[in-house]
């Protein structure tokens, strides 16, 4: 059964995360999406390990796991944009698509005129999304932007982190590259919107997104704390700001994740620990009086959690519906029978390594079920597949690899 985009054609000019995200999403949903790429060379991260996939003899190959996360369901075509021939290819590709992603430098593509002004005359209709760190407007427009960097200038890290009073403390970043990945959620949320206004009105239009705002916009409540508290938000370490007892505790064997977000949940809390009591106390009894008194809460509550299992906890209040659950590593994860029955880890077929494991989209539909047919692809691997739909003959196509604008 098609997905819910079969039909729409994609050109994506993207490199490395945020804008492949952003593609890979939209192949999942049943676009078609062509990723051009540098001839030789590439989308950077294809060289990004180790981890690199491995053939079927167990020998390692040029296809790093980076890029194997964030590029299935692609065809890949090697252009030279930088020659005359490779733009006109483009150019030929982009009066057949709805979308272009890319994410040069701004201004970067006009000199080959490729940028959305100089499309726009050609491809009214065309939904044309770039993303950068900074935008397209701005002082800082024409730097380079880099996930790590965008979280710390947006505010992230001082909120990401061990507190500065404890062991550890100090500014973190996320385990995962958050801006990037966002950024290409927000990218597909703006494509999927420009899709709808261009299928009423006929007209396209340019998508300016940047890290640094998708960061920004991603602070939520921290962000209101701060207009409204006027007090800057600090590093909590895995505790939140705004609900107590909302953290990580030790338990005699291990850690576990207690979100008691009500106050009836603190009160269930209390109970099964054997300490009712406690939210009874004035200072404890609501989650404001919680927050307020947090540094006088919290060691009592470590103290009752330290008294049994991990495995004990998670049974016991579990049963008395507080939320709760164990600190569990990827491999743990997966591992999960929820995360199993999901079916959240499948794979696919792959020229080289024979499988290569993916983890599913997460969005479940009911009518039009996402389906996954091509692993990420090899560097130009449907050069000629894509050059023939486009009305090139085998002689057409061996001068323009001979030329060096076809990889």
């Amino acid at each position: 059964m098609a997905g819910p985009l079969a039909g729409v054609k994609v050109l994506d000019l993207s490199r490395v995360l945020a804008g492949p995200w952003a593609g890979q999403l939209l192949a999942d949903l049943g676009a078609d999406v062509i990723k051009v790429e540098r001839p030789g060379a590439g989308d950077d991260t294809r060289g990004w390990g180790p981890p690199y996939l491995k053939d079927k003899d167990g020998n390692e190959t040029g296809e790093a796991g980076y890029y194997l996360s964030a590029n299935r369901g692609k065809r890949s075509i090697a252009i030279d944009i930088s020659k005359p021939e490779g733009q006109a290819v483009i150019h030929k590709l982009a009066r057949r698509a709805d979308v272009l992603l890319e994410n040069y430098k701004v201004g970067g593509l006009k000199k080959y005129g490729l940028d959305y002004e100089s499309l726009k005359a050609e491809c009214p209709g065309l939904v044309y999304c770039s993303v950068t760190g900074f935008g397209q407007t701005g002082p800082y427009s024409d730097r380079a932007g880099y996930d790590f960097m965008i979280q710390a200038m947006g505010g992230l890290m001082s909120i990401t982190g061990e507190r500065d009073d404890k062991p550890g403390g100090g500014p973190q970043k996320v385990g995962v590259a958050v801006s990037d990945l966002t950024t290409g959620l927000y990218g597909v949320i703006g494509i999927l919107a420009a899709l709808r206004h261009r299928d009423q009105t006929g007209e396209g239009q340019h998508i300016d997104m940047a890290l640094l705002d998708v960061t920004l916009g991603l602070l939520g409540n921290q962000n209101m704390n701060w207009f409204i508290g006027d007090v800057v938000p600090k590093r909590q370490g895995n505790a939140h700001a705004n609900i107590v007892p909302y953290q990580d505790f030790a338990t005699s064997d291990g850690h576990i994740i207690l979100a008691a977000g009500n106050d009836r949940q603190f009160k269930a809390f209390c109970e099964v620990a054997g300490d009712p009591a406690l939210a009874e106390n004035p200072r404890f009894a609501t989650n404001r009086s919680r927050v307020e008194n947090r540094d006088a809460l919290v060691p009592l509550v470590a103290a009752l959690i330290a008294k049994k299992t991990t495995a004990e906890w998670i049974a016991i209040l579990e049963d008395v519906a507080v939320p709760c659950g164990p600190i569990n590593t990827i491999p743990q994860a997966f591992a999960d029978p929820q995360v199993v029955s999901r079916g959240l880890a499948f794979e696919l077929d792959h020229p080289l390594s024979g499988k290569v494991p993916q983890v599913a989209c997460p969005i479940k539909f009911s009518g039009t079920p996402i389906t996954y047919e091509k692993a990420p692809p090899l560097l130009g691997q449907h050069s000629d597949e894509i050059l023939a739909e486009l009305g090139f003959n085998a002689e057409e196509i061996g001068a323009l690899k001979s030329g060096g604008a076809i990889g």
